[in-house]
């Protein structure tokens, strides 16, 4: 079943080319034009705008806070009815360090504020806060899709592999638009989740 979009498309593979297609092209406008850099790192504010412009010409839903819950395999991100006080509070965690900032992105992750696009907006926003906050970004590329997905799965328990992970692959090449690529690949980073309806938990 796929979600409703803007392009009335039905068929899942279609919308998931389609999606990666014009995500990938809105996302090199957000660099290129430096809109990305205007935005204020580790603000869900600016979580929520880059969301908006990567899937606007897509779906409705775009920048805004689901209505939803959502499971991804076995685990259940945070309920709807708890999700505005959960952006709240990693709004206000810190991030002056490589620890702090990782701790903000696992929560971030945890919380999965949209319907679809979370790991490409977030990894967005997370190479944001490393380079306003370290002067460094993470090259995707050195980051093993496995090991980064396990990790991540692991990370509300334990965080320290994703933080391992991701020191290694640390770069102060951050104005390399590759590099910034590399985050949004949908087809290195699979996103795939089950949606269920609220009524249904």
């Amino acid at each position: 079943m796929t979600l409703k979009n803007k392009l009335q498309i039905t068929n899942l593979v279609e919308l998931a080319r389609m999606e990666e297609k014009l995500g990938k092209k809105k996302a090199m406008e957000l660099f290129d034009s430096g809109y990305l850099n205007e935005l204020e790192s580790g603000k869900f504010s600016s979580l929520a705008e880059i969301h908006r412009y990567l899937f606007e010409e897509i779906y409705e839903f775009a920048g805004k806070v689901r209505d939803v819950n959502i499971a991804k395999g076995n685990f259940r991100f945070a309920p709807v009815m708890y999700l505005s006080a959960a952006l709240g509070h990693i709004d206000e965690m810190p991030q002056s360090t490589y620890d702090e900032i990782i701790e903000k992105y696992v929560e971030m992750n945890i919380a999965h504020p949209f319907r679809e696009g979370n790991g490409r907006s977030m990894r967005i926003w997370l190479d944001l806060i490393l380079k306003k906050e370290l002067n460094k970004v993470i090259d995707w590329s050195k980051v093993d899709k496995d090991d980064y997905l396990l990790a991540m799965e692991r990370s509300p328990i334990r965080d320290i592999e994703i933080k391992y992970i991701l020191k290694q692959a640390l770069t102060d090449e951050i104005n390399n638009r590759e590099i910034y690529m590399k985050g949004i690949d949908t087809s290195y980073y699979y996103e795939g989740y089950t949606v269920y309806k609220i009524s249904q938990l």
